[in-house]
């Protein structure tokens, strides 16, 4: 689904994104992708979101070739994947069924559509009895929750978590984790970037590390009894 082959990235002033970055991710699978600070990950996302172009190497989305888009493509691109940021990101004069709607809305969808979908996913992620509420009304881990649901609910190829629990406590970031879980198992590709090493111990998952630009590691977690328990 996604391939990365060779891909390097360089800027202007001498930093190095990352550089010889080749890595393949299948339909469905759970990613997470790990480092430090400064490590690439920005800029890895960058380049699969089609922010930025590899200074070299090639980036595949399908059979499409992403260092080839043109930029009228790049919205209809675009709308295949679906970002949670760590910040949450909504909009404070919204309800949360305005917020999940106005993600339809941008995406050209009906309002029979917006009707039917927002309260599904709302459902899914727990928050259907704060339909109504805005964000300040809610908890952090509320909060990411809405945000999901809005990632989510144009259905998307992939979901792109952007350390969506660095600003949690333990108990949410667990909810957070679940969700997730349940949303892969529904079939959507997820890739998460984290520096939690506890969200990783918990997560029977693919893990790529990346350090200085260059992956180190790329582990496929294989022992089920890793996924039970809590965070």
């Amino acid at each position: 689904m996604i391939y990365l082959d060779k891909v390097s990235k360089r800027y202007k002033q001498g930093d190095v994104g990352v550089t010889d970055v080749s890595l393949s991710i299948s339909r469905g699978e759970f990613v997470s992708i790990v480092g430090r600070s400064g490590a690439g990950k920005t800029s890895l996302l960058k380049i699969l979101l089609a922010e930025e172009k590899p200074t070299s190497g090639k980036v595949f989305f399908d059979s499409i070739d992403m260092t080839k888009i043109k930029s009228r493509e790049l919205n209809l691109f675009r709308r295949r994947i679906g970002v949670v940021f760590q910040d949450f990101r909504l909009l404070p004069n919204k309800t949360v069924f305005e917020n999940v709607a106005f993600a339809m809305e941008a995406a050209g969808k009906t309002n029979k559509d917006i009707k039917q979908d927002v309260p599904y996913v709302l459902q899914l992620v727990g928050l259907s009895e704060k339909a109504n509420r805005f964000p300040t009304d809610l908890s952090g881990g509320q909060q990411q929750r809405v945000a999901i649901a809005r990632a989510i609910v144009n259905q998307p190829d992939v979901i792109i978590a952007d350390e969506p629990t660095g600003n949690l406590d333990r108990a949410n970031t667990q909810e957070i984790i679940d969700i997730l879980r349940k949303i892969n198992e529904l079939g959507t590709t997820v890739l998460l970037t984290t520096h939690d090493e506890q969200v990783l111990s918990h997560l029977d998952k693919r893990i790529i590390t990346i350090e200085n630009g260059k992956i180190v590691s790329d582990e496929e977690k294989l022992t089920p009894s890793d996924s039970v328990g809590t965070l």
